[in-house]
This record gives C-alpha cells, sequence and structure tokens, in this order.
C-alpha cells in the first residue's frame, strides 16, 4: 500500500509475474493520488503518471460504479448540471433531503451567470462544479482580478468542464475529449487564470494528455490566479493599518504537490490577513476527486487527522477560518462543520472592505 509497494505491483502485472486479483485492485484504487510521494521523492519518479496509466488500463476491464459514471456524465453536461442542483437547492430548503456529504451545506439556488463575456484582458475558467455550486468563488475572483485594473472574461459552458475528476478515474478517453473542448472554445493569447486547484493542474497537464503542439501552447497559457495575482502585487491596493484576520490555510494537493503554487498563495494573502500554518507537509485532506465517494472510510480517516491538525493551529492562533483553494477540499471540510472559504474570498471582503468602490472596474 506504499507508493514503492504500488510500483512493484504494477511492474508484476505489466511482466505477468502476479494476478490482478482483488487485493491488486484494493491496492491500486485505496490510492489517493495526492501525489505527495512524487513531490517528497529524492530521485524524481513520476508517480502520478504511473498511476494514472495504470488506472486507465484498470477501467477497460474493471468499470467504474454506475453512480460515478453517472455524476461524471453530468459534470459534462453544464445545463442539466445547473437545473438539477437548483432542484437539490430547493429540496434541501424544504429538508425534503436529507444531509449528503458531498454537497454544500446549502446550495446556491442560482449558479453562475450564462451571460459570459466575449473578451478581457484574462479569461477565468469557471469550469463545472465550481460554476454552479461555488459561483460566488469567482466572482470574488473577479472582482479581485478588477481590482488590479484587468478585465476578466469567462470561460462559461463552452468550454465546460476540464477532465480532471475523469481523468482521476481511469477515463482517459472521456478527458481527451474535454481537454480538445476546452483548447477549442479558449484559443488566443490571454492568459487563463484558474480558482481550482485540481483544474489548473489538469489545464497544465493538456500539452502531455493531448501531446499537440496546440495543447502545449494552451497549457503554457494557463495560471494559478495566484501565481499571476503574485506577479502583480504592485497593481493591488495597500489598506489602511487595522486588525488584521487570522486564516488557517490548508494547501490542497493539486495546488501544493503539484502545480507547486502555494507559495504564491501565502504570498499574497499575507499582504492582507494573518496566514496560520498547520505545517503537515501538505497532507491531504482525504477529497480526492471522487475518492471521498469510493473511499468512504479511508477519507474520513484522513479528513479527521486534517481536522485534528485544523483544531490545534485554531487553539494556538485564534484563527477560526479555514482557506482551501480547492472546492471538493472546502466541501469535505465543510461537511464537518468547519468555517471553509476561498482564498479568493478573503481577499475579496478585505479589499470591498478597504477600498473605494468606484476605484473597482464594472463587472463585479
Amino acid at each position: 500500500m506504499s507508493p514503492r509497494g504500488r510500483i512493484v505491483l504494477m511492474r508484476a502485472a505489466q511482466t505477468g509475474g502476479v494476478d490482478c486479483d482483488d487485493e491488486w485492485y484494493d491496492a491500486m484504487e485505496t490510492c489517493m493520488q495526492c501525489r505527495g510521494c512524487e513531490a517528497a521523492c529524492p530521485a524524481g519518479v513520476p508517480f502520478g503518471e504511473l498511476i494514472s496509466g495504470t488506472r486507465s488500463a484498470m477501467s477497460a476491464v474493471r468499470r467504474a460504479p454506475v453512480h460515478l459514471r453517472v455524476g461524471l456524465w453530468a459534470l459534462t453536461q453544464h445545463r442539466l448540471l445547473l437545473f438539477g442542483s437548483r432542484i437539490l437547492a430547493v429540496l434541501q430548503r424544504l429538508r425534503v433531503i436529507p444531509r449528503v456529504g458531498f454537497l454544500p451545506r446549502r446550495l446556491p439556488l442560482v449558479g453562475s451567470r450564462l451571460s459570459y463575456r466575449a473578451d478581457g484582458d484574462v479569461i477565468l475558467f469557471t469550469g463545472c462544479v465550481m460554476d454552479v455550486w461555488q459561483p460566488e468563488v469567482h466572482d470574488a475572483c473577479q472582482y479581485v482580478i478588477e481590482v488590479t485594473g484587468s478585465t476578466v472574461a469567462r470561460s462559461g459552458p463552452t468550454a465546460g468542464c476540464c477532465g480532471a475528476l475523469h481523468e482521476h478515474a481511469g477515463l482517459h478517453g472521456t478527458a481527451r475529449r474535454l481537454a480538445k473542448q476546452v483548447v477549442q472554445a479558449l484559443k488566443g493569447n490571454e492568459p487563463v487564470l484558474v480558482d481550482s486547484a485540481g483544474c489548473g493542474a489538469a489545464l497544465k497537464a493538456y500539452g502531455d494528455l493531448l501531446g499537440t503542439p496546440e495543447a502545449r501552447t494552451f497549457s503554457d497559457r494557463v495560471r494559478d490566479v495566484h501565481e499571476w495575482l503574485e506577479e502583480r502585487m504592485e497593481s493591488l491596493p495597500s489598506l489602511p493599518d487595522g486588525d488584521r484576520p487570522g486564516v488557517i490555510v490548508q494547501d490542497p494537493c493539486h495546488l501544493r504537490h503539484v502545480q507547486g503554487a502555494h507559495m504564491s498563495l501565502r504570498k499574497v494573502l499575507s499582504q492582507y490577513v494573518d496566514v496560520v500554518e498547520l505545517n503537515d507537509d501538505g497532507l491531504c485532506c482525504g477529497a480526492g476527486g471522487s475518492y471521498s465517494l469510493l473511499q468512504p472510510e479511508l477519507a474520513t480517516a484522513a479528513r479527521d487527522r486534517k481536522v485534528d491538525l485544523i483544531t490545534k493551529a485554531s487553539g494556538l492562533s485564534g484563527a477560526e477560518l479555514v482557506v482551501s483553494a480547492n472546492p471538493g477540499c472546502s466541501m469535505h471540510l465543510a461537511a464537518v462543520g468547519l468555517d471553509v472559504l476561498h482564498p479568493m474570498q478573503v481577499l475579496a471582503e478585505v479589499l470591498e472592505a478597504g477600498i473605494d468602490p468606484e476605484g473597482v472596474r464594472d463587472g463585479q
């Protein structure tokens, strides 16, 4: 069950040295794909590439559960996802449906607007889940970007889902189809900014996934929004001295281990708030894309460890607010009652309270 053990099993399966029985599949299916081992490996073994290829081969002989396949299909149907989520939101408010762990505690009745600007200095990638379940994050992100003086276009339903969860589940054919759709929809030279760590990691890997010059050029345009803001911190206003709120930072695996953009997040946040560290070397919270649905016991155990660290950090610092730059992580942690926001929501609130609204461009 260790990274080295899984690599040995992959090699043994490839050479015929072991039967792919239930125990073998269990070893592969219980991997969170957090890529923490890859970031720590002194030899630079590309474990993410190995487990991704293995998952793809597995999907050809051992299909994913029906509920996962239906859910992943729904992510590619933007209007259906929006309509279905509105129905769930109403039922949630009427207390007709019970609390479901992977859903936000309060689904929005209205998702992100469907009228997307056609042009801008940058393109904000809106994706699927965040566009419907966390539209307030995109709004906050757009507000902060516009404070720098840049205009924002949203990718919208034409680009649609990035395919990160499909790739995670080994559905490489679907992931490639969605990647081609995104690349085709977002032609141009503008930076493509992403406020979801998982989506950002997927978009940056399109060059390898598709292997075309067009895809590589597209991936070179992709930036995590915190990376982009770090390069333009002089464009963000200095606010009057006052009480600085403390926020506990939870690093999504795909921001820290895959993109390596976690320090950019800290540099941008620390200009306005006191950053409280967990000092856990990026321990996974257990969300792991669809992992919390497929391996609930292991996902819950990982979350319990993370919550314990958050509780200790809160006790030492007095900070109660947690920030996480990935929708899966934030929903997974909020499900146990933690107060979780996206870093861009915190920045937007601080900036909105401290600057003249006339200094922000229209369209927020």
